[in-house]
């Protein structure tokens, strides 16, 4: 320890009186012993020692240990309490995410019957509407064959009686006679006949 001139100076010598409290001055100790290590005052150290020691155990005993086991209990209990809500919702979780999972499930199972069902149902109408359309085709198709067949004949039935007067005609023209309309009737007949065989 460093002492400065000031402290030096302020320091009383031993026999002089303080001038602050007016008393004098003892800078020695009692055989010059440090008080804990006198052996004169051990017994008084050991009973302040188990004094106080008493004290404080008793202090520790009734007051503090009860306060701080209380806190740990409650806590502990807290935790308990926490760890069995927490287990509470995690098991809510669980059956909400399963409860979710079964609805999606059925959902998704809902919506392919639908679509399945919506697929039939319009295969059907495209089905009954294309037996619609073709029955108006085969009916169109039934008229038209009809139609031609009635054209045909008529133009069948036209041609012969064309044929009748051509050949009249020419006939005429080449013989300068007049054929008869049974002759020429038969004649149109075997030339028919001969293209048809």
């Amino acid at each position: 320890m460093f002492v400065t001139p000031a402290y030096a100076e302020e320091t009383p010598v031993e026999g002089q009186t303080h001038t602050e409290t007016g008393v004098a001055h003892d800078t020695g100790h009692a055989g010059g012993v440090f008080p804990p290590f006198d052996q004169s005052t051990y017994p008084s150290q050991l009973l302040w020692l188990v004094l106080t020691f008493g004290l404080f155990y008793m202090l520790m005993q009734k007051v503090i240990v009860p306060r701080v086991g209380g806190i740990l209990e409650n806590r502990h209990d807290r935790i308990a309490q926490d760890l069995d809500e927490a287990a509470r919702f995690k098991s809510e979780a669980d059956a909400a995410i399963e409860t979710y999972e079964r609805e999606l499930s059925a959902a998704k199972a809902k919506a392919g019957q639908i679509a399945a069902a919506a697929r039939d149902s319009a295969k059907a109408k495209a089905d009954a509407e294309r037996a619609a359309i073709e029955a108006q085709l085969s009916e169109k198709v039934a008229a038209a064959e009809a139609n031609i067949a009635a054209i045909k004949a008529q133009a069948f039935a036209e041609v012969g009686t064309i044929a009748s007067d051509t050949v009249s005609a020419i006939v005429e023209q080449l013989i300068g006679a007049k054929a008869t309309a049974a002759d020429v009737k038969s004649a149109v007949a075997a030339v028919s006949t001969k293209q048809e065989a």
